[in-house]
């Protein structure tokens, strides 16, 4: 019996045999649910291009097995992509699984033999399967006999319970194609062991029927059955979040088809299908909550074969994936007292939603409030979301009101005395500068500052809360007198008095008042007429210290006037070198020179004038020389006549 492929029929045919139901079909049916293979071959996956020979428990083939990339005529291979590109189209295995294995076949020209064999055990009689493969064309060029399958299903007598013939699988002029072909049939009653036999139909040859065969499938075919979560829902997959205790209802309307039907929920959480233990009802109440993928699906076959794998069929997946929730903390910098920033702090999550006194609200994950007041006290709640879980925290704060400072009014003292500050306001008290304080940690600290301070003192309550206040010690300062003690002129100049008056709120004047410009200027103009003393006098205004002084000490040279010419002859005029007042500098030098450089006269002080003899004896007539030291940084010099 053949079956054209090529123009995408499906063919249903239902015929009586031997008393038993046979049916078969071209591709799956919609409206039909299968079961777990009890036959599934893939030929494997691996690294190398090649695998080795079918294994026993595989199946069984009339070929011989070569390892060469493209085999002879009756030869195949298993290998994991087709290497003869002049041709046959180059393919990988029907899935696409990278290193995935298929079985490549080389026809040979006698049409008795098979592709493929294999015997199936602990089947249930009565039942229906459904047997498929993936078959390909490999040829790319030239085809003169294209592969001709036959799909048979026999007794372990040889006896053919059904056969199906898929036609020439013609060649492909584009690209290579797999095509799968699938039929249906029933079991005898009875029959428990079958053999799966695939034939080949066609010649082989050159360039004839060569072919790639994989995923070949043997399992069991029923009536349509669908699951779903309750009956107003089409959804097959639901996401929740651990730690919940919500059930979700499963559920199946009954299939037609089975005499007797039988059910068995099953779950799969990630190694195999397992039965579920009571839950052999059209409907099933799951409550997974603990994290993780949970897959659920409806077993069905008759009565007698529900404890068979091989026997039923299943509906499709209905999936509860049930999602970490997120361990969520809430904390913030509570006690805060009014005034201050509160900060607020959750975990890491993906949206947060913050609800809290006062009308709070906000979507960030650490908020902060300024300037808080008293009415913001109270618990504060987090609601932080990942993915779709979300979970909550609360935190509670504390808000006190703050301490009223006040550091007392402002004062004002003498330098050198003291005042006793006065605070108030509070339980605690920090005075800052601490120079000048008795005791910085008290509420009413002597301060002996010596300059004008402003004070801050810290106020703090039971609460720990603060407040500022600050009280200035203004210090007056005492009068100060300086000026320069010694002064050096010569008769007839004048010097400037150097004086200095330091204090707050001062008065000065000099005494006596002779001689100066001004006696209520600190820089007078002097110009006595003899040695003097002056004295600088401060006062102040403001009651503040005694009266300080100041002494600048004036000498006053007298003027010297050095006459050039004396008669020293004894007749009781002009008889001596009369220098007037160099007498009057006592630490004087004065000396004489002759004309060669020698001295003939000496004086320091210059008590007695000179006489006009050297050593008790007269000079020469003539003249002399001089050099006057009066050792105040002024020197004469100049010559002298001795006339006789």
């Amino acid at each position: 019996m053949g079956m054209n492929l090529y123009k995408k029929l499906k063919l249903l045919i239902a015929v009586n045999i031997a008393g038993f139901l046979l049916t078969f079909n071209a591709t799956n049916s919609s409206a039909q649910s299968l079961g777990d293979p009890v036959v599934d071959i893939t030929f494997g996956s691996g690294t190398a291009i090649h695998a080795g020979a079918l294994a026993a428990d595989s199946g069984s083939t009339s070929y011989t097995y070569t390892s060469a990339d493209f085999p002879s005529d009756g030869y195949y291979t298993i290998e994991n992509t087709t290497n003869s590109p002049n041709v046959w189209w180059t393919t990988t295995d029907h899935t696409g699984n990278t290193g995935g294995y298929m079985m490549v076949v080389n026809a040979s020209v006698s049409k008795t033999d098979f592709f493929y064999k294999r015997e199936v055990d602990n089947l249930c009689g009565g039942t229906t399967y459904q047997f498929s493969a993936w078959v390909g064309n490999l040829l790319r060029y030239s085809d003169i006999s294209p592969p001709d399958i036959t799909f048979s299903i026999e007794t372990t007598a040889g006896v053919v319970i059904q056969s199906y013939d898929t036609g020439p699988v013609a060649q492909r002029t584009s690209s290579f194609k797999w095509i799968q072909y699938a039929f249906n049939f029933t079991l005898p009653a009875g029959t428990g062991n079958v053999v799966i036999k695939m034939t080949n139909n066609s010649n082989g040859g050159a360039p004839a029927n060569d072919l790639a065969l994989d995923d070949i499938t043997f399992r069991p075919y029923g009536p349509s059955l669908v699951a779903g979560f309750g009956s107003t829902t089409t959804a097959t997959s639901i996401t929740e979040c651990a730690g919940q205790t919500k059930s979700y209802t499963l559920s199946a309307t009954a299939p037609t088809g089975y005499t007797t039907p039988a059910y068995q929920w099953q779950v799969n959480t990630g190694s195999g299908w397992k039965d579920i233990t009571g839950a052999t009802k059209l409907s099933y109440t799951a409550s997974p909550t603990t994290e993780g993928t949970y897959e659920y699906r409806l077993a069905t076959a008759e009565a007698t074969n529900i404890s068979s794998e091989s026997c039923r069929v299943v509906s499709n997946v209905l999936t509860i994936t049930i999602d970490s929730a997120p361990t969520v903390t809430a904390s913030s910098n509570s006690p805060v007292c009014t005034g201050n920033t509160l900060s607020l702090t959750s975990t890491s999550g993906t949206t947060y939603s913050w609800t809290g006194p006062n009308g709070f609200t906000s979507t960030r994950q650490n908020p902060t409030i300024t300037n808080i007041t008293t009415a913001a006290a109270g618990d504060y709640k987090v609601t932080v979301t990942t993915g779709n879980c979300s979970a909550s925290a609360t935190t509670t704060v504390s808000v006190y009101a703050q301490p009223t400072a006040n550091a007392g009014s402002d004062v004002t003292i003498c330098e050198g005395d003291n005042t006793t500050l006065s605070a108030s306001g509070g339980t605690g008290y920090s005075w800052s500068p601490t120079t000048g304080l008795s005791d910085p940690n008290i509420a009413n600290p002597v301060a002996s500052p010596t300059d004008t301070t402003t004070y801050t003192v810290t106020v703090s309550n039971s609460n720990a809360c603060t407040a500022t206040a600050s009280v200035v010690v203004n210090v007056l300062q005492k009068p100060i007198a300086k000026a320069t003690a010694y002064e050096e002129i010569t008769q007839g100049q004048s010097v400037t008095l150097n004086g200095i008056a330091k204090g707050t709120a001062v008065a000065y004047y000099w005494t006596p008042n002779e001689y100066l410009s001004s006696d209520t200027v600190l820089h007078p103009v002097a110009t006595p007429p003899e040695d003097i003393t002056y004295t600088l006098h401060v006062t102040s205004t403001v009651g503040c210290g005694s009266e300080a002084t100041a002494d600048v000490f004036i000498r006053v040279y007298k003027a010297i006037t050095i006459p050039n010419t004396f008669t020293p002859n004894n007749d009781g005029i002009n008889d001596a070198w009369n220098i007037t007042a160099l007498d009057t500098y006592p630490q004087s030098v004065t000396q004489v020179f002759d004309r060669y450089g020698g001295i003939v006269f000496k004086s320091t002080g210059y008590t007695k004038a000179w006489d006009g003899t050297y050593n008790n004896r007269p000079v020469a007539a003539g003249t002399y020389y001089y050099i006057i030291d009066l050792k105040n940084g002024k020197k004469y010099s100049g010559w002298v006549c001795v006339l006789r």
